[in-house]
């Protein structure tokens, strides 16, 4: 029955993303988040259903006149160039497997390119708003169950998350569920109905305690900076930094002797095997990079012929030899795979997103209606790349779609003000089209 249902609702949006490529967007992201059919059982775990949605959205992406104008600025021009020039060292990749190199390419690009077509197709806060409720609740679902789940087993087990996925590990899933706390924070805040501002109580109450039962050391730092940045940033900075500090302290109260002894290992990471399998790699991957600064191995460094070549000799107690790891750390992944000019547009993204979001949220002050949503939206946004900043050191997740959703946030929020402030004929013409897509 659970296979029938998803397919059937998933079939069910093809004839409205044809009339309306905007709802695309959204299905697009909920499969990407949520990925609902590796709930399946029978026919549906395996189906294509993302192929069927972006099918639909660019055929009627086509013959709509809902389109928008590409937003270009600092992010999005480096965002550009960062996709150009992960394509350039995909040419000089040291993997002898160029299938998989084409195939990580395509992977890549079909996430990129949907996330441009959600900046030409939607527009103003309510479209704005639909698809962070569509984010949120998509991998905040992982959150709620995994709350529930920790709760019942008294956190001795680990929570995980969808199979299959980029976020199928509990570190992933940790990190995920971080970067998603101030979007619910923002929801709540800015919700009207009561069952609304209840329901992300409950939500964000499930999540803190998902994050901890996933066990991750990394989610637990990125989760105390989000943590941090969201009181800091909220509207009543010191109530709010009060009220996360003691949900945080009651959930990490509630958490067995188990879970304390795993994260105190944070401070003797040197005496820890998992820790320093990342220092290996980290240290292979940064000699990489030395001999070849300007390409990196291109798409997939974890291969052998990387490892036997630059891995360090000597890691003093532990034995890594023969040993390949993935990166473990969105640092060294782009270093690794596109050289020092990859990393550098990588972070310049990051570094412009936050710039753009404190801009933006600047624009907002002193118009009525802006400053009841655009500044804490914005601040939000730069609390949820703090936390992505701080556990994607630790997690190979440069191709993971959610952080290049958080700058797309910035990104549309920035076009609808520039559009509302078009001279009257031509913010007409906008306001037309966005009332006939609403």
């Amino acid at each position: 029955m659970r296979d029938i249902f998803i397919t059937v609702v998933i079939l069910g949006f093809i004839p409205f993303i044809l009339r309306k490529p905007r709802v695309g967007t959204y299905v697009w992201a909920w499969l990407a988040m949520m990925i609902p059919h590796r709930l399946t059982y029978g026919f549906a775990y395996d189906l294509q259903f993302s192929q069927w949605v972006a099918l639909a959205t660019l055929l009627g992406f086509l013959f709509s006149r809902e389109r928008q104008s590409f937003p270009l600025s600092a992010v999005t021009g480096t965002y550009l160039l960062f996709l150009l020039w992960m394509t350039i060292t995909s040419f000089f990749a040291l993997d002898s497997d160029t299938g998989a190199i084409f195939d990580r390419w395509v992977f890549v690009l079909k996430m990129h390119l949907f996330l441009f077509l959600t900046l030409m197709l939607i527009r103003g806060r309510k479209q704005i708003e639909q698809l962070l409720w569509v984010i949120t609740l998509s991998i905040g679902f992982y959150g709620a169950k995994g709350g529930l789940f920790t709760l019942a087993t008294g956190g001795s087990e680990r929570v995980w998350g969808p199979p299959e996925g980029l976020i199928a590990g509990n570190n992933a899933l940790g990190v995920a569920l971080v970067m998603l706390v101030p979007f619910m924070y923002y929801l709540f805040q800015t919700s009207t109905r009561r069952y609304l501002r209840h329901g992300m109580v409950f939500l964000i109450a499930m999540t803190f305690l998902a994050i901890l039962g996933t066990q991750s050391r990394g989610a637990f730092l990125a989760l105390a900076v989000m943590g941090l940045f969201v009181g800091l940033k909220g509207k009543r900075p010191l109530l709010t930094t009060s009220i996360i500090g003691v949900v945080l302290v009651a959930a990490i109260g509630f958490m067995p002797s188990t879970w304390t002894s795993r994260m105190n290992t944070i401070e003797s990471y040197d005496e820890d095997s998992s820790a320093m399998s990342r220092v290996y790699t980290w240290k292979t991957l940064w000699a990489l990079a030395l001999d070849r600064p300007l390409v990196g191995a291109g798409f997939n460094a974890a291969i052998p012929i990387v490892f036997a070549t630059y891995a360090p000799r000597d890691m003093g107690n532990f034995d890594f030899r023969n040993t390949v790891l993935v990166a473990h750390s969105i640092y060294f992944q782009a270093l690794g795979e596109h050289g020092f000019p990859g990393l550098f547009l990588y972070l310049l993204i990051g570094f412009f997103a936050w710039r753009k979001a404190s801009q933006v949220a600047a624009k907002a002050r002193g118009d009525p209606e802006l400053a009841g949503w655009v500044p804490l939206l914005m601040r939000m946004s730069q609390a949820s790349l703090a936390g992505f900043a701080v556990g994607g050191a630790f997690l190979s997740l440069v191709y993971f779609d959610l952080p290049y959703y958080i700058v797309a946030f910035v990104v549309l929020v920035d076009a609808t003000i520039n559009e509302q402030r078009k001279p009257a004929g031509a913010r007409e013409v906008s306001q037309a089209v966005v009332a006939r897509s609403s």
